[in-house]
């Protein structure tokens, strides 16, 4: 199949090819038809399969081919929402490329900037506006941009929008849009608490998917290993040196661990940088931009603000830290092995991270063996772990039950004896305030 089989105007196929797309994914393969028909569509796909071009391309067409009764109407007629920046500014890459050869004008809108230039834009009028909720919600308030006039909404990652608690706020911006509307939410993974906002704000919607949502892209290889959260930084620097990994993305659960990481791998003489909310938007762009030109050999990221970086030819992504959510796994490693490619995942697992990884597996119903590095520094003070044992001899809780009392003398492949263990000292909090769920730290 070729983009043209869809009826897109020749203007947008002309951007398509220009960016060198011919055939398209899954995803757009069956997201885009029904879309350019004007259905409300609820789309899920795994990370880095597509999604944006399965929205934008049949958005372009619509107001391209839309009768515009009064030209001189500056008020947007498309909206996207977007739950972080980098994404806003991701989708916004993408109307300008793919409508190169359109009249079409648009805006992305987002916080850490400053909103004077913002709103001389919207005065100058747009057609599209790619926006975060907080600052859109800004904006509405100020009484500077008129949203009466909107014929296309999109939810964009929309199962992460919910996750960083913008369901309210998501809520309050469609309640001042026009009913009469299409409506298309994409989103990676289709929660309940999806499917229950889709039920409220789309009208009979068709449900697309593509590929298993609880797996990644298959050209991912996934590979994990043994670390103590305090050696985890030398072993981060060994694999880099090891391997001699070009383009690598770390996830770190906290800023400050980010931060921290990053003043290590400079020591090390590795060039670097890090990513998070505590960042302005121009250290971000910065950073994001020197990722790509490869000034920087690895970004250092935050799950909040690493969503929305699409980055060509990353070939390893790191969890220096294992995420509490599987969902938030798929979407780390699905930042390499992107639109076909190959690429490496390769999780660094702590003793007191065993329940994640469990977790890991139950969501993706696989189950993967733990590791030691080949050639990973081991501590004098601390002999080397064992490996993992076979999965009949995995304790009560993580796969089949054992046999005979207490474990037969079995051992964990973290722990000498299985005996109760201390409580952890408490690093960090969440919230659980209606709208306000996320790590403290984060």
């Amino acid at each position: 199949m070729d983009f043209a089989n869809f009826g897109l105007s020749d203007q947008i196929i002309q951007g398509v090819r220009g960016a060198g797309y011919t055939t398209p994914t899954p995803i757009q393969a069956i997201a885009i038809r029904p879309a350019l028909a004007g259905k409300d569509i609820v789309a899920s796909a795994q990370t880095g399969t597509g999604k944006t071009a399965a929205f934008v391309l049949p958005l372009l067409h619509r107001l391209t081919c839309e009768d515009v009764a009064h030209k001189e109407d500056r008020r947007p007629r498309a909206l996207v929402l977007t739950p972080t920046r980098e994404l806003a500014q991701q989708v916004q890459d993408a109307v300008i490329t793919y409508g190169r050869s359109l009249t079409l004008r648009s805006l992305s809108v987002y916080g850490g900037v400053g909103m004077d230039t913002q709103i001389k834009m919207l005065r100058r009028g747009t057609d599209i506006v790619v926006a975060t909720p907080g600052r859109l919600l800004d904006h509405m308030q100020r009484r500077t941009i008129d949203l009466s006039r909107i014929k296309v909404l999109v939810l964009d990652e929309a199962d992460r929008m919910l996750d960083m608690g913008f369901i309210h706020d998501v809520r309050r911006i469609i309640d001042q849009i026009p009913k009469e509307r299409q409506t298309l939410l994409f989103s990676a993974t289709v929660s309940p608490d999806i499917v229950s906002l889709a039920g409220v704000i789309l009208r009979d919607p068709l449900t697309v998917e593509a590929g298993m949502r609880r797996s990644p892209a298959e050209g991912i290889r996934q590979h994990f290993y043994e670390a103590e959260k305090d050696a985890k930084t030398d072993l981060l620097v060994h694999a880099l040196n090891a391997e001699m990994m070009e383009s690598v993305l770390v996830f770190a659960r906290t800023k400050h661990g980010a931060d921290k990481i990053t003043r290590r791998l400079e020591r090390s003489g590795i060039g670097s940088v890090a990513i998070h909310s505590n960042r302005t938007q121009a250290q971000r762009e910065r950073a994001l931009a020197g990722f790509k030109e490869g000034k920087y050999r690895v970004l250092v990221a935050t799950d909040i603000a690493a969503r929305g970086i699409d980055v060509d030819g990353i070939s390893h992504v790191i969890n220096f830290d294992v995420p509490r959510s599987p969902e938030d796994y798929i979407h780390r490693i699905g930042r390499t092995g992107r639109a076909g490619a190959s690429g490496d995942a390769i999780t660094f697992l702590g003793r007191e991270e065993l329940p994640h990884l469990r977790r890991i597996e139950q969501f993706t119903g696989k189950r993967f063996s733990v590791k030691q590095y080949p050639g990973a520094p081991v501590r004098a003070d601390r002999p080397a772990s064992k490996p993992r044992p076979p999965e009949d001899d995995r304790l009560p809780g993580n796969g089949p039950k054992l046999e005979g009392p207490r474990t037969r003398g079995k051992q964990h492949p973290f722990m000498s004896t299985v005996r109760k263990r201390k409580p952890f000292k408490k690093l960090e909090s969440y919230s659980t305030v209606p709208g306000g769920g996320g790590w403290s730290n984060y």
